[in-house]
């Protein structure tokens, strides 16, 4: 090897190292984007002199390819070099001589190199037996040489990828998930692997080469108002952290070090390091989430093969107004129309949390174009679709990511803006702000039958730390926001008032709980006076206080804190007024009268949302009634929000508020139609209700709840008569089924109050159970109950795995 092979390539070290402190003349310092650029010219500069002065021509048959990070056009400064010296038809001595002669300048000067020489019916063997390999030779380029030779190669490999694609896809998945389980989730990573993490540059790689195969756009597009830039800026960001990080460390280095983050922040003018891990984490969840839409648009547009290419075209299921399940995916029917209806955004997310099915990206690009602003207030459809959202477990953490991602969720949520991706300021908490808050909001789900009032539960988890990332104390600051946010949703002025003291007293129970003597009168009067002697705020209070612990880390919440907190609200509870009991409606007038006509009437009339109806059922007071009526709604689709059940001297007064699941409500006289033929027996409900139930869900007989159901009895002052709560999650035909075991028990419902919130029920009926009253006949009746209400599902070992932690496609 002459000097002068070996000063060229010490001219290489030379240049980069000038390039790197931004030594040239008059030269400052190139920042991040420009300083690959550099590289990437300086590298093939060098390459292409190298590549004159050994007679790699374009008639030689010889060429060198470039792979990996150069012939991406995206040279760092300390990445291997990677390349392919392809030669067709030359004398094996005059190959082993160029290649002596093109490595060891570069060995010599310590550059790292990763070569190989081929034929390219060599290389294309390789990649079709390598996975890695084929990757690589993806991205390859030619650089000096016989371009034709080049292109062979490049050509080759591309469309030996399209054709084969089919065969390689489920290793390509697994490779992809064995690579995120070693190296963890970037936005979630104190010090994340900017390459191999999920969300990092290898899942962009991955990308393009979906794109190659022609099975997906390598930059699906995430709607106009997408936070961060969308996916192109998520790369560049990467790769401009990854390149400071490399003229940091001093040498290659893809994993972010905690130590390194302040001076990688104020180099690329980002911040400090927390401002560095925010940008981190925006940027590598909208590549985790283009990644989802990627592997599932893939999958889909998979060639099929045999009998496969005979299957009909899947079914579309109807989910709700305007939903529809199609190919695995949540998607607008297409009677839909987004311009004219704002709430059919949370309908569309409501659907997919509820049935763990993603939602389409199409359908959230066209949401995103088309779908107008909810007005103030919201309309009671929206909220109650809000409130299925956030009831819906772990499936509510996907469906607001991709809302997130695709910039539905800050249009929905304003405030949200300033906690996306806010990192924790203390080693306790695992997640960045928003994603605690949807943790939190998930594990309260699962709680949400100790409280009275679930909804406000999973609203004060949703914004229990909305104040944060702005000035002052986020708990003072977050009780402002969620009075703005509460009336924009539609809540009742009181609560309202609830919400905002939910979010102002959130960490009251805890603090107070750790830190204060809980024999001290004074600390339990000082939590009574805060919270104003309520009852059902403390309860209220003391589930989210034990959600937010859950969701904010490992070993946050225990035996010990549990014990603390019960103890003090336990103190709490004697010193406020007792729980009032639940008491029937009043019946109007009109229907009084209406009752003591007698006969069957049902009436039906739009109520005040867009879609709900209000449906009144008056009929001879005999047993079953309840249960035939509530179940000829439900065969009709139609979903008791709320009922008011009670008599009038003979008759029976049934008041309902329903919501269609799809279409028109049916005529009131076909429903008393069905009401007559149920009650002569005529319809056999349990099995039409089952059947309907079956094809809604596409499963077994009923869904599975987040929380298990909670049976609590309340004595009253006439003997005999007992109140029983039920706190549950709903199900098509739920209060049919109730009304039905309470008649087989032979307990007779004098009057009821039925709630329904979002997907939880809040079910009140007061039971005439006679002399027979006691603990084994109220036993009796509380199993009945309880074997018609879902309950959650058996946990599998693989619940215990972090969340997240692969794709959803």
């Amino acid at each position: 090897m002459t000097d002068k092979v070996s000063n060229g390539a010490a001219d290489l070290v030379r240049a980069r190292k000038q390039l790197l402190d931004g030594g040239l003349p008059r030269n400052p310092r190139l920042d991040a984007e420009a300083l690959r650029s550099a590289l990437v010219d300086l590298y093939e500069l060098w390459l292409t002199s190298k590549g004159a002065e050994l007679g790699i021509t374009a008639d030689s048959g010889l060429a060198v390819v470039a792979v990996g990070g150069l012939g991406r056009r995206e040279m760092l400064p300390y990445s291997d070099l990677d390349l392919v010296l392809l030669h067709d038809d030359v004398d094996p001595a005059r190959v082993a001589e160029v290649a002596d002669q093109l490595w060891y300048p570069l060995w010599d000067a310590h550059i790292k190199l990763d070569h190989s020489v081929r034929t390219v019916p060599q290389a294309l063997r390789v990649a079709n037996d390598d996975l890695i390999a084929a990757l690589g030779m993806l991205e390859a380029r030619h650089i000096v040489g016989d371009v034709e030779l080049s292109n062979l190669l490049i050509g080759g490999v591309r469309r030996e990828w399209r054709t084969g694609i089919r065969s390689r896809f489920d290793d390509l998945i697994a490779q992809a998930t064995a690579r995120w389980q070693r190296s963890g989730e970037i936005a979630h990573r104190a010090e994340p692997d900017l390459k191999n993490g999920r969300g990092g540059l290898r899942d962009i790689q991955l990308l393009d080469a979906l794109s190659i195969a022609q099975l997906t756009d390598a930059m699906p597009g995430l709607g106009p108002d997408v936070p961060g830039g969308g996916l192109k800026q998520a790369r560049r960001r990467l790769l401009d952290v990854r390149t400071e990080l490399h003229r940091v460390a001093g040498r290659a280095r893809d994993q972010l070090r905690a130590q390194d983050a302040d001076e990688i922040g104020a180099a690329l003018r980002i911040g400090d390091r927390f401002d560095l891990a925010r940008t981190l984490s925006d940027s590598a969840r909208t590549v985790s989430y283009s990644v989802d839409v990627g592997l599932r648009t893939a999958a889909n547009a998979l060639p099929r093969r045999g009998l496969a290419r005979l299957r009909r075209m899947p079914v579309r299921r109807p989910l709700d107004e305007g939903v529809v399940e199609h190919a695995g995916e949540v998607v607008l029917a297409r009677d839909a129309r987004p311009q004219r209806d704002p709430g059919l955004i949370l309908r569309v997310a409501a659907a997919s949390a509820q049935t763990g099915l993603p939602m389409s990206a199409t359908t959230l690009n066209r949401l995103s174009e088309d779908a107008p602003e909810l007005r103030e207030p919201w309309p009671k459809d929206a909220l109650n679709d809000l409130l299925v959202l956030l009831g819906a477990g772990r499936g509510t953490i996907a469906a607001i990511e991709a809302l997130d991602r695709t910039g539905l969720w800050g249009r929905l949520l304003p405030e949200w803006g300033a906690v996306r991706d806010l990192p924790p300021r203390d080693a306790l908490h695992t997640w960045t702000v928003d994603r605690h808050l949807m943790e939190t909001v998930a594990y309260a789900s699962a709680l949400s039958t100790r409280v009275a009032r679930p909804d406000l539960l999973m609203l004060g988890a949703l914004l229990h730390d909305i104040g944060k990332g702005r000035a002052g104390d986020h708990s003072v600051v977050g009780a402002e926001l969620a009075t703005h946010i509460g009336r924009r949703l539609g809540l009742w002025p009181s609560d309202v008032r609830t919400l905002s003291a939910i979010v102002r007293h959130h960490l009251l129970l805890p603090d107070t709980a750790t830190r204060r003597d809980l024999a001290d009168p004074g600390t339990v009067q000082f939590v009574v006076d805060a919270l104003g002697g309520e009852v059902q705020l403390l309860e209220l209070l003391h589930t989210l206080a034990e959600a937010d612990s859950l969701a904010t880390g490992p070993g946050v919440w225990g035996e010990w804190k549990a014990s603390l907190i019960g103890d003090l609200v336990r103190r709490c509870r004697l010193v406020m007024a007792g729980d009032q009991l639940p008491t029937p409606e009043p019946i109007a007038s009109e229907l009084q009268a209406k009752a003591a006509a007698g006969g069957v009437h049902i009436d039906l009339r739009p109520g005040e949302g867009k879609y709900t109806y209000i449906v009144t059922v008056i009929a001879p007071d005999t047993p079953g009634l309840l249960s035939d009526a509530a179940g000829v709604l439900a065969l009709h689709a139609l979903r008791v929000l709320s009922a008011s059940v009670g008599s009038e001297g003979a008759s029976a007064v049934n008041t309902f508020v329903v919501s269609p699941k799809f279409g028109d409500p049916p005529d009131a006289g076909l429903l008393r139609q069905e009401l007559i033929r149920a009650s002569n027996g005529d319809l056999d409900l349990p099995a039409l209700l089952a059947k309907r139930e079956r094809e809604a869900t596409g499963a077994g007989p009923s869904p599975y709840a987040q929380a298990p159901p909670r049976v609590i009895w309340f004595d009253t002052a006439t003997p005999g008569q007992a109140i029983l709560e039920l706190r549950g999650e709903d199900r098509i035909g739920l209060l049919s089924r109730l009304a039905a075991a309470f008649a087989v028990a032979g307990a007779n419902v004098r009057w009821a109050k039925v709630v329904t919130m979002g997907s939880a029920v809040v079910d009140a009926f007061c039971l005439d159970l006679g002399a027979d009253d006691g603990p084994g006949r109220r036993a009796t009746i509380e199993k009945a109950v309880l074997e018609v209400v879902p309950r959650p599902a058996p946990k599998k070992p693989e619940d215990a795995a972090a969340p997240g932690a692969g794709p959803v496609f």
